[in-house]
C-alpha cells in the first residue's frame, strides 16, 4: 500500500471511529438506570461489561468465573429481559445496571450503549468486554488473577489482548442434558473442534479474522467463508477514544488489533470459551429467528437457525474432549507469549 493510500485509510478509519463515538453519545439516551453501583469504582478496578436478553440460567456461572479472575465491578445493560435476568443482576453487589427496550440489532448489537458505558466509566480501567456466553480463559488463569495478567501488559506496554473464541458443545442431542443455573457449563459441553481453524489478515484495520469450529462444520460446510468469525479482542487498557466495530472483532484505532506477532513469534493470548449449545439455544432460535435481532443480514441465517431448531448432535468421532487451558496452549489455540 503507498504512503498516500496508507494516509488516507487513517483517515478513514479516524472519521469511522468519530461517527461510532457520536452515536454512543446519542444512543445513551435509550438506557435507563436500574442500579447504580459505580461510586464504589475505584481507580485501579477492572471492569466488565455485557449486553444480556434473558440469560438468568447462564448468569450466575459468567459471574462467578469473572469474579475469581478478579473482575471488580461489572456494568450491563438488559435489553428487555422477562425471566428474571434485570432482577439477579439487580441484586448482585457488584453490578451498574441499565435497561433499554430498544432495538439490538439498531445499537450495532448492543455495540453503542457498552460504548457510552466505556467512555462514562472504562477510561483508564482494563476492561473485558464479553458475552454472557463467553467465559475467559488465558495460561494459568487457575493460579495467576487477572490483575497478574494485567499488570504484566501494563509492564510491556501491551494495550489489549486477543482471544480464540471456541466453541463448546455436548456429545448427544442439545437438548438431552439439561443445564440448570449456577452449574459449571462445560460438564455438558465438554468437547471442541481442534483444528479446523483459517486465519487471515484483514485490511485496512490489521486485524485477524479466524474461522472454524463446529459451527463451520455442521452449520456452513458447503460455504464457509459465511462462518461466524472467531477472533476477539475482549481485555482492552480502555481510553475514552476507543471504540469497538464489530462485536469486539476489531477496535479502533487500529494498533489496537495487533495481538498477533507477524514475524512468527507468538503473543500472548486467551480463549472465549462459548457456551452457546446449552440446551435452551434450541428454544431460543426459535425466538432469535423471528426476532432477526442477530445478524445484520438475518434472512441469510435462516438454514442455520433452523438447523439448530431441529436439535442436531454436534459430536462426531473427531471431536475433542476439553482438558483444560495447558491442552489449548498446547494445541496453539492460545499462547503464553512471553509471559512465562
Amino acid at each position: 500500500m503507498g504512503k498516500g493510500r496508507e494516509l488516507w485509510e487513517a483517515y478513514r478509519l479516524r472519521l469511522k471511529r468519530r461517527r461510532f463515538l457520536m452515536r454512543a453519545l446519542r444512543k445513551r439516551g435509550q438506557l435507563t438506570q436500574v442500579v447504580d453501583r459505580t461510586g464504589s469504582i475505584d481507580n485501579r478496578d477492572i471492569l466488565a461489561l455485557a449486553t444480556v436478553r434473558n440469560e438468568a440460567r447462564r448468569l450466575p456461572f459468567f459471574m462467578d468465573h469473572h469474579r475469581m479472575l478478579g473482575v471488580n465491578h461489572f456494568l450491563i445493560v438488559d435489553n428487555n429481559s422477562d425471566d428474571g435476568t434485570r432482577e439477579y443482576l439487580a441484586e448482585q453487589p457488584d453490578v451498574s445496571l441499565w435497561s433499554t427496550p430498544d432495538s439490538y440489532r439498531r445499537s450495532r448489537f448492543g455495540l453503542d450503549w457498552l460504548t457510552w458505558l466505556l467512555i462514562r466509566y472504562g477510561h483508564g480501567h482494563w476492561c473485558l468486554t464479553l458475552d454472557a456466553d463467553e467465559i475467559f480463559i488465558y495460561p494459568h488463569f487457575d493460579t495467576r488473577p487477572l490483575r497478574a495478567l494485567t499488570e504484566w501488559l501494563d509492564d510491556q506496554s501491551i494495550r489489549s489482548l486477543g482471544a480464540l473464541m471456541l466453541d463448546m458443545y455436548p456429545k448427544g442431542r442439545l437438548t438431552d442434558q439439561a443445564y440448570h443455573a449456577g452449574g459449571d457449563p462445560f460438564e455438558i459441553l465438554a468437547w471442541f473442534d481442534a483444528g479446523n481453524y483459517t486465519i487471515r489478515r484483514q485490511e485496512p484495520m490489521h486485524n485477524l479474522w479466524i474461522q472454524g469450529g463446529v459451527r463451520a462444520r455442521v452449520f456452513f460446510a458447503e460455504d464457509p467463508r459465511r462462518a461466524p468469525t472467531l477472533n476477539k479482542i475482549p481485555l482492552v487498557k480502555w481510553n475514552r477514544r476507543y471504540a469497538y466495530v464489530n462485536s469486539t472483532h476489531a477496535i479502533l484505532p487500529r494498533p489496537l488489533n495487533k495481538v498477533y506477532d507477524d514475524t512468527g513469534g507468538e503473543c500472548l493470548s486467551g480463549v472465549l470459551l462459548h457456551t452457546k449449545f446449552l440446551d435452551s439455544v434450541v428454544a431460543r432460535s426459535a425466538e432469535e429467528h423471528q426476532r432477526k435481532e442477530h445478524f445484520a443480514n438475518s434472512d441469510l441465517y435462516d438454514n442455520y437457525y433452523r438447523s439448530l431448531m431441529a436439535d442436531p448432535d454436534l459430536w462426531c468421532p473427531a471431536s475433542t474432549r476439553y482438558l483444560g487451558w495447558r491442552q489449548l496452549e498446547a494445541m496453539g489455540l492460545m499462547s503464553k507469549g512471553a509471559w512465562i
